[in-house]
Protein backbone atom coordinates (compact mmCIF):
# COMPACT_ATOMS: atom_id res chain seq x y z
CA UNK A 1 0.00 0.00 0.00
CA UNK A 2 2.88 2.53 0.61
CA UNK A 3 4.50 1.95 -2.67
CA UNK A 4 1.14 2.83 -3.95
CA UNK A 5 0.90 5.78 -2.18
CA UNK A 6 4.41 6.81 -3.46
CA UNK A 7 3.42 6.12 -7.19
CA UNK A 8 0.26 8.08 -6.58
CA UNK A 9 2.29 11.04 -5.29
CA UNK A 10 4.72 11.13 -8.30
CA UNK A 11 2.37 10.63 -10.98
CA UNK A 12 2.12 14.17 -11.96
CA UNK A 13 6.31 14.33 -12.11
CA UNK A 14 6.15 10.87 -14.43
CA UNK A 15 3.33 11.91 -16.91
CA UNK A 16 5.66 15.17 -17.65
CA UNK A 17 8.54 13.06 -17.74
CA UNK A 18 6.76 10.89 -20.36
CA UNK A 19 5.10 13.32 -21.82
CA UNK A 20 8.38 15.52 -22.30
CA UNK A 21 8.63 17.69 -25.53
CA UNK A 22 12.20 16.64 -25.76
CA UNK A 23 11.25 13.05 -27.41
CA UNK A 24 9.88 14.50 -30.79
CA UNK A 25 13.09 16.75 -30.88
CA UNK A 26 15.24 13.51 -31.78
CA UNK A 27 14.99 13.55 -35.57
CA UNK A 28 18.55 14.30 -36.73
CA UNK A 29 22.10 12.76 -36.27
CA UNK A 30 23.18 15.91 -34.74
CA UNK A 31 20.50 15.73 -32.09
CA UNK A 32 20.51 12.23 -31.65
CA UNK A 33 24.42 12.98 -30.45
CA UNK A 34 23.50 15.67 -28.38
CA UNK A 35 21.06 13.75 -26.58
CA UNK A 36 23.43 10.96 -26.12
CA UNK A 37 26.24 13.26 -25.18
CA UNK A 38 24.28 14.81 -22.20
CA UNK A 39 22.18 11.29 -21.29
CA UNK A 40 25.61 9.29 -20.90
CA UNK A 41 25.68 11.43 -17.71
CA UNK A 42 22.88 9.59 -16.05
CA UNK A 43 23.97 6.45 -17.41
CA UNK A 44 27.05 6.85 -15.65
CA UNK A 45 26.06 8.03 -12.28
CA UNK A 46 23.08 5.68 -12.12
CA UNK A 47 26.56 3.12 -11.13
CA UNK A 48 27.14 5.09 -8.19
CA UNK A 49 23.74 5.04 -6.90
CA UNK A 50 23.70 1.25 -7.56
CA UNK A 51 27.15 0.95 -5.61
CA UNK A 52 26.35 3.07 -3.07
CA UNK A 53 23.72 0.87 -2.25
CA UNK A 54 25.68 -2.35 -2.61
CA UNK A 55 28.22 -0.66 0.53
CA UNK A 56 25.26 0.05 2.39
CA UNK A 57 22.95 -3.13 2.26
CA UNK A 58 25.82 -5.67 1.78
CA UNK A 59 29.16 -6.45 3.26
CA UNK A 60 32.03 -5.57 0.91
CA UNK A 61 34.86 -4.90 3.30
CA UNK A 62 37.06 -7.74 5.05
CA UNK A 63 36.77 -9.54 7.50
CA UNK A 64 33.19 -10.29 5.57
CA UNK A 65 30.24 -10.36 8.04
CA UNK A 66 26.26 -11.27 7.09
CA UNK A 67 25.28 -7.95 6.87
CA UNK A 68 21.52 -7.03 6.72
CA UNK A 69 18.43 -8.29 5.50
CA UNK A 70 19.33 -11.62 2.76
CA UNK A 71 16.53 -10.97 0.91
CA UNK A 72 17.83 -6.86 0.01
CA UNK A 73 21.33 -8.08 0.15
CA UNK A 74 20.33 -10.67 -3.15
CA UNK A 75 18.03 -7.84 -4.34
CA UNK A 76 21.45 -5.32 -4.76
CA UNK A 77 24.29 -8.21 -5.99
CA UNK A 78 21.27 -9.62 -8.56
CA UNK A 79 21.15 -5.64 -9.89
CA UNK A 80 24.72 -5.00 -9.48
CA UNK A 81 25.41 -8.51 -11.78
CA UNK A 82 23.41 -7.43 -14.49
CA UNK A 83 24.19 -3.63 -15.00
CA UNK A 84 28.26 -4.28 -14.32
CA UNK A 85 29.10 -7.26 -16.07
CA UNK A 86 25.92 -7.79 -18.93
CA UNK A 87 26.34 -9.22 -22.03
CA UNK A 88 27.10 -7.04 -25.41
CA UNK A 89 25.54 -6.96 -28.47
CA UNK A 90 29.04 -8.43 -29.41
CA UNK A 91 28.88 -11.51 -26.78
CA UNK A 92 31.35 -9.24 -24.12
CA UNK A 93 31.12 -8.96 -20.34
CA UNK A 94 30.63 -4.97 -20.18
CA UNK A 95 28.55 -2.53 -17.71
CA UNK A 96 25.81 -1.04 -19.25
CA UNK A 97 27.74 2.43 -18.92
CA UNK A 98 30.54 0.84 -21.32
CA UNK A 99 28.03 -0.65 -23.83
CA UNK A 100 26.67 2.61 -23.79
CA UNK A 101 30.04 4.77 -24.74
CA UNK A 102 30.11 1.83 -27.42
CA UNK A 103 27.16 2.28 -28.82
CA UNK A 104 28.08 6.30 -28.52
CA UNK A 105 30.95 5.82 -30.73
CA UNK A 106 29.30 3.69 -33.12
CA UNK A 107 27.21 5.99 -34.37
CA UNK A 108 29.54 9.36 -34.18
CA UNK A 109 28.44 10.51 -30.86
CA UNK A 110 31.36 12.39 -28.83
CA UNK A 111 32.43 10.59 -25.73
CA UNK A 112 35.58 12.87 -24.61
CA UNK A 113 33.33 15.32 -22.34
CA UNK A 114 32.30 12.33 -20.27
CA UNK A 115 35.63 10.31 -20.57
CA UNK A 116 37.40 14.36 -19.40
CA UNK A 117 35.08 14.24 -16.55
CA UNK A 118 35.73 11.13 -15.24
CA UNK A 119 39.75 11.72 -15.47
CA UNK A 120 39.02 14.88 -13.47
CA UNK A 121 36.61 13.11 -10.76
CA UNK A 122 39.75 10.98 -10.59
CA UNK A 123 42.26 13.35 -10.33
CA UNK A 124 40.48 16.09 -7.54
CA UNK A 125 39.09 13.05 -5.47
CA UNK A 126 36.15 15.40 -5.06
CA UNK A 127 32.97 14.78 -6.97
CA UNK A 128 31.56 18.21 -5.98
CA UNK A 129 34.23 20.14 -7.20
CA UNK A 130 34.54 18.32 -10.60
CA UNK A 131 31.31 19.10 -11.13
CA UNK A 132 31.29 22.88 -10.04
CA UNK A 133 34.56 23.00 -11.68
CA UNK A 134 33.08 21.32 -15.31
CA UNK A 135 31.90 22.95 -18.12
CA UNK A 136 28.43 20.77 -18.71
CA UNK A 137 25.23 22.36 -19.07
CA UNK A 138 24.05 23.99 -15.89
CA UNK A 139 20.84 21.07 -15.93
CA UNK A 140 23.15 18.31 -16.01
CA UNK A 141 24.96 19.78 -13.07
CA UNK A 142 22.43 20.18 -10.98
CA UNK A 143 21.32 16.30 -12.20
CA UNK A 144 24.94 14.84 -11.03
CA UNK A 145 24.65 17.39 -7.52
CA UNK A 146 21.73 15.76 -6.41
CA UNK A 147 22.72 12.03 -6.90
CA UNK A 148 25.54 12.92 -5.14
CA UNK A 149 24.10 14.95 -2.17
CA UNK A 150 22.02 12.00 -1.41
CA UNK A 151 25.02 9.08 -1.74
CA UNK A 152 26.71 11.68 0.72
CA UNK A 153 24.10 11.79 2.76
CA UNK A 154 24.39 8.02 3.36
CA UNK A 155 20.70 7.29 3.83
CA UNK A 156 20.26 3.65 2.67
CA UNK A 157 16.36 4.43 1.68
CA UNK A 158 16.51 7.81 0.39
CA UNK A 159 19.83 6.02 -1.78
CA UNK A 160 17.22 3.47 -2.80
CA UNK A 161 14.23 6.03 -3.48
CA UNK A 162 16.46 8.31 -5.83
CA UNK A 163 17.41 4.54 -7.69
CA UNK A 164 14.16 3.57 -7.87
CA UNK A 165 11.19 5.64 -8.16
CA UNK A 166 14.05 8.39 -10.20
CA UNK A 167 15.54 5.49 -12.40
CA UNK A 168 14.73 2.00 -12.19
CA UNK A 169 11.13 2.69 -12.32
CA UNK A 170 10.89 4.72 -15.41
CA UNK A 171 13.09 3.55 -17.53
CA UNK A 172 11.46 0.83 -19.65
CA UNK A 173 8.93 3.79 -20.72
CA UNK A 174 11.30 6.37 -21.37
CA UNK A 175 13.29 4.67 -23.46
CA UNK A 176 10.53 2.96 -25.28
CA UNK A 177 9.60 6.05 -26.34
CA UNK A 178 12.92 6.92 -27.35
CA UNK A 179 13.41 3.92 -29.21
CA UNK A 180 10.55 4.60 -31.28
CA UNK A 181 11.94 7.66 -32.66
CA UNK A 182 15.38 6.29 -32.96
CA UNK A 183 14.06 2.93 -35.02
CA UNK A 184 12.31 5.65 -37.75
CA UNK A 185 14.30 8.24 -37.84
CA UNK A 186 17.86 6.52 -37.88
CA UNK A 187 17.29 3.14 -39.82
CA UNK A 188 20.54 3.69 -42.25
CA UNK A 189 23.32 4.33 -38.98
CA UNK A 190 25.01 1.96 -36.44
CA UNK A 191 22.37 1.94 -34.06
CA UNK A 192 22.62 -1.77 -33.30
CA UNK A 193 24.64 -1.74 -30.12
CA UNK A 194 22.23 2.03 -29.20
CA UNK A 195 18.96 -0.17 -29.69
CA UNK A 196 21.03 -3.55 -28.22
CA UNK A 197 21.27 -1.07 -24.90
CA UNK A 198 17.94 0.16 -24.58
CA UNK A 199 16.06 -2.84 -25.28
CA UNK A 200 18.28 -4.57 -22.68
CA UNK A 201 17.25 -2.13 -20.11
CA UNK A 202 13.74 -2.53 -21.03
CA UNK A 203 13.48 -6.50 -20.52
CA UNK A 204 15.59 -6.04 -16.98
CA UNK A 205 13.87 -3.07 -15.64
CA UNK A 206 10.71 -4.16 -16.72
CA UNK A 207 10.45 -8.01 -15.91
CA UNK A 208 13.46 -8.00 -13.22
CA UNK A 209 14.71 -4.97 -11.75
CA UNK A 210 11.69 -2.74 -11.12
CA UNK A 211 9.79 -4.85 -8.93
CA UNK A 212 12.97 -5.93 -7.45
CA UNK A 213 14.32 -2.16 -6.45
CA UNK A 214 10.08 -1.79 -4.86
CA UNK A 215 10.72 -4.81 -2.82
CA UNK A 216 13.77 -3.52 -1.66
CA UNK A 217 12.33 0.38 -0.75
CA UNK A 218 9.97 -1.34 1.39
CA UNK A 219 12.19 -3.77 3.21
CA UNK A 220 14.24 -0.74 4.19
CA UNK A 221 11.30 1.50 4.94
CA UNK A 222 9.13 -1.03 6.46
CA UNK A 223 6.70 0.78 9.25
CA UNK A 224 8.82 3.51 9.51
CA UNK A 225 6.62 6.39 8.43
CA UNK A 226 9.15 9.37 8.69
CA UNK A 227 11.18 6.88 5.72
CA UNK A 228 8.26 6.69 4.12
CA UNK A 229 7.77 10.73 3.69
CA UNK A 230 11.61 10.84 2.93
CA UNK A 231 11.70 8.20 0.51
CA UNK A 232 8.28 10.30 -1.36
CA UNK A 233 10.44 13.91 -0.86
CA UNK A 234 13.19 12.60 -2.68
CA UNK A 235 11.75 11.03 -5.51
CA UNK A 236 9.73 13.60 -6.03
CA UNK A 237 13.08 15.31 -6.51
CA UNK A 238 14.35 12.80 -8.23
CA UNK A 239 12.03 13.34 -11.21
CA UNK A 240 12.34 17.23 -10.66
CA UNK A 241 15.93 16.91 -11.28
CA UNK A 242 15.19 14.19 -14.67
CA UNK A 243 12.55 16.75 -16.63
CA UNK A 244 15.40 19.49 -15.73
CA UNK A 245 18.05 17.17 -17.27
CA UNK A 246 15.86 16.68 -20.18
CA UNK A 247 15.11 20.72 -20.37
CA UNK A 248 18.88 20.91 -20.32
CA UNK A 249 19.36 18.86 -23.36
CA UNK A 250 16.29 20.23 -25.43
CA UNK A 251 17.92 23.75 -24.64
CA UNK A 252 21.52 22.21 -26.53
CA UNK A 253 19.97 20.86 -29.61
CA UNK A 254 21.45 22.23 -32.56
CA UNK A 255 18.95 24.85 -34.56
CA UNK A 256 18.13 24.03 -37.97
CA UNK A 257 17.74 26.91 -40.39
CA UNK A 258 15.43 26.29 -43.32
CA UNK A 259 16.06 28.22 -46.13
CA UNK A 260 12.78 29.94 -47.61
Amino acid sequence: MKIQFINKSIESQKQRLLQHSLYEKVKTVDELHTFLENHVFAVWDFMSLLKALQEKLTCTTTPWLPTGNPETRYLINEIVLAEETDISLDGKRLSHFEMYLDAMTDCGANTTPILEFLDNVQQTKNIFVSIKKSNLHPNVKAFLDFTFRVIDEGKPHKIAAAFTFGREDLIPSMFTEILKNFQINFPEKKLDKLVHYFERHIELDADEHGPMAMQMITELCGTNEVKWKEVKEVSIEALEKRIGLWNGIEEQMPVNVELV
